[in-house]
This record gives structure tokens, C-alpha cells and sequence, in this order.
């Protein structure tokens, strides 16, 4: 692993060079993508991106945790959690680049 990220940056950088549109109009375009997928995922809707993946939203209930350090009980309160599923061609690819 490189442990390098990929930002925001890099995204509009990359949208600049492959599809022309000026440095400012890529970032634009890639905070309005992001932007509507974040808006999806508040109302609870799911975000499919073919050979990509899906983005979804689960309730998780309530339950009772305990505290490795004390062994006390501690109420773990209900929430809402993000989940991201790979597709099979994103699968594939992963699992690829491992193989040197």
C-alpha cells in the first residue's frame, strides 16, 4: 500500500485534464456531485454507481455495549450509519491490484 488519498483536489484536477472544462468549472462540477450524493444519503435514499457501488443508509437499534478497559454495561443509542458495497467490478479490480 502507498497509503496515499485521493481528495477533492485530485478529483477536479483529474476532471481538468480528461474533459477540458476550466480548473474552477471541474471543481464546481465535482462539489456538485458530491453535494447530490450527500443530499441523497441525508433523506435516506440509496446512491448506485454502476461498476462502482452502492452507497446506503441503515437504522441500527439500540443495544448494550460494554467497556472493554471497565467491563461496565454502557446503552448504545439508536443511529443511522452509511454502508458503501463494492460492485463486482470494483471487486475485481481491488483483489488485481494486489497481484504484483
Amino acid at each position: 500500500m502507498t497509503g496515499k488519498t485521493l481528495t477533492r483536489m485530485d478529483l477536479s484536477e483529474a476532471v481538468f485534464r480528461e474533459v477540458g472544462l476550466s480548473r474552477n468549472e471541474s471543481a464546481q462540477l465535482v462539489e456538485s456531485v458530491l453535494g447530490h450524493m450527500s443530499d441523497a444519503l441525508a433523506r435516506g435514499e440509496t446512491v448506485k454507481i454502476s461498476s462502482f457501488g452502492t452507497f446506503s443508509v441503515r437504522d441500527k437499534a439500540a443495544r448494550v455495549g460494554r467497556n472493554p478497559k471497565t467491563g461496565e454495561e454502557v446503552p448504545i443509542l439508536p443511529r443511522r450509519v452509511m454502508t458503501f458495497r463494492p460492485s463486482h467490478l470494483m471487486k475485481e479490480r481491488v483483489a488485481a491490484g494486489n497481484r504484483r
